[in-house]
């Protein structure tokens, strides 16, 4: 009888020991590494909104439960905090296996090398060490075998249990609310969610992309303004184009070529003017000359082009649709909102969905987007998970020459954009929390959105090539086009993406 005591108390001791090892060891290495443990934390699919405190709670929580299981006195207080600890750890990883949108990386430490599955065995059975332990050391009570003290024993260990579970399961449902609806620029980069297929040297970085299809990419270029450049979806060259233009005697200065297969558009908003064309021969006849002058311009049909053009009242900046058929501009100045001079501060991109039939304005400074239907009714105003509410802008006016112009550089929020089915993805000019400064020196992130959801769904990179950035890129279904210098890349976007289009 003494003998099983005595094994038993070994029993007792090794656990505790093992259990003091793993949590001085986790602890200490989660603290020596804090900034990328908070990070890792950060991109987490459970816990990225409350990665600032939990970052701090779960090593300080590891050590105080060291410190109760080598103190006799507290040690099976010590073991209840061990067990509901581990089952907290537990539950995580059994949701991030089957509930969450991705796998996150491991914790770091010698764990950093188990897979998340062999994670979860490990856990579990470090949960059972627990429970042999809180038995073990109950069973040297003289009142283990009262009935009342053994059922309230068992309530307490079921309510450890399914209080622990609790925790992680609301932590998860707060945090997933938080990031999709109420981010405040935290980010999820899920693994690998664009795959590099083919990339090709255009040797100039005066192109710009004039459109996509299912088969072709169309490259303007801005020496040459009437030259279309014809690749296939491997990036090879297909063909060149000279645009004809029925009326060529304008006074051109900033010619943008925007193709719609099976049509294109040839713009000039400082003419103004616009021209209309197939491109199965390359010809464009005039239809509209004269009227608003416009500084940005996206394609919405063949009979209809949204632009952002000004107020002759103030001169303020304003959405219009130009209707080419009977060429009239249908104004809504409600849509574009005035912070500070109504011309900078609404400066941005202008986007169409083919497949919601809705017009998309995201504003360049601020975290702001508008969406409305094709006659430009608001549907709603959303906004991206970057912070800045306001234009950070120094607008100054010359009053001998009438003008208004920038005193400093602005600060961008939105670099460029683009937005394919129900998805608006934003190339984002600000850093989040628990992102690498690394990061941002070597790649481009790119912000995903469903439109439909109104919600923020998760971020990936692209990365620079011989140290340039992306300036610019189209999406169309799974197929992601950029520009990055003077290289033209082609990524496939992967299921974790395209799974999001509405059907």
């Amino acid at each position: 009888m003494r003998f099983n005591s005595n094994f038993k108390n070994v029993i007792l001791e090794v656990i505790c020991l093992l259990y003091v090892f793993l949590f001085v060891y986790a602890a200490v290495s989660k603290i020596m590494d804090f900034e990328n443990f908070r990070i890792q934390l950060g991109q987490s699919p459970l816990l990225s909104a409350f990665a600032s405190w939990v970052s701090i709670l779960v090593p300080i929580t590891e050590l105080l439960i060291c410190g109760l299981l080598i103190t006799p006195k507290f040690r099976f207080i010590g073991l209840l905090a061990s067990y509901g600890l581990m089952v907290m750890f537990t539950a995580y990883i059994f949701i991030v296996l089957n509930y969450t949108s991705f796998v996150p990386c491991s914790c770091g430490g010698v764990l950093e090398k188990l897979n998340w599955t062999e994670h979860l065995i490990f856990n579990g059975v470090f949960v059972l060490m627990a429970l042999g332990a809180i038995l073990i050391c109950r069973s040297g009570n003289s009142l283990s075998k009262n009935k009342t003290t053994t059922k309230r024993f068992s309530f307490i260990l079921v309510g450890i249990t399914l209080f622990s579970t609790a925790i992680v399961i609301v932590l998860f449902m707060l945090s997933e609310n938080i990031i999709h609806y109420h981010n405040k620029l935290i980010r999820r980069f899920p693994h690998t969610p664009v795959k590099t297929v083919y990339t090709r040297d255009l040797k100039l970085n005066s192109y710009y992309i004039a459109g996509i299809d299912n088969d072709k990419i169309y490259l303007g270029n801005d020496t040459a303004p009437l030259l279309v450049t014809v690749l296939d979806m491997q990036l090879g060259e297909k063909d060149k184009k000279v645009i004809d233009l029925d009326q060529k005697d304008l006074p051109f200065q900033a010619v943008k070529i925007l193709v719609q297969s099976p049509y294109f558009f040839v713009l000039d908003g400082r003419v103004p003017c616009l021209y209309r064309g197939r491109i199965n021969d390359w010809k464009a006849k005039i239809k509209t000359k004269g009227g608003a002058y416009f500084t940005t311009a996206q394609a919405i049909d063949s009979t209809a082009v949204a632009v952002r053009t000004h107020s002759s009242i103030n001169g303020e900046s304003i959405l219009g649709v130009i209707h080419l058929d009977n060429d009239k501009t249908v104004l809504n100045p409600k849509i574009l909102q005035k912070q500070f001079d109504g011309v900078f501060d609404t400066d941005g991109q202008l986007l169409y969905s083919l497949e919601l039939k809705r017009v998309v304005f995201l504003y360049a400074y601020r975290n702001e987007f508008t969406v409305a239907d094709r006659n430009l009714n608001i549907d709603f105003r959303g906004n991206t998970i970057d912070t800045i509410t306001r234009a950070q802008l120094s607008v100054v006016r010359i009053k001998e020459k009438g003008q208004r112009k920038l005193s400093k550089p602005p600060l961008f929020v939105n670099k460029s954009s683009a937005v394919s089915n129900d998805l608006l993805f934003v190339n984002s000019a600000i850093p989040g929390r628990y992102e690498e400064d690394q990061l941002w020196k070597n790649a481009s992130i790119i912000d995903v959105y469903s439109i439909v959801k109104k919600q923020y769904l998760f971020s990936f990179s692209i990365y620079d090539i011989k140290g340039k950035k992306m300036k610019s890129f189209v999406i169309q279904n799974n197929k992601l086009i950029a520009l990055i210098g003077s290289h033209i890349v082609r990524y496939d976007l992967d299921e974790k993406i395209i799974s999001n289009y509405i059907k």
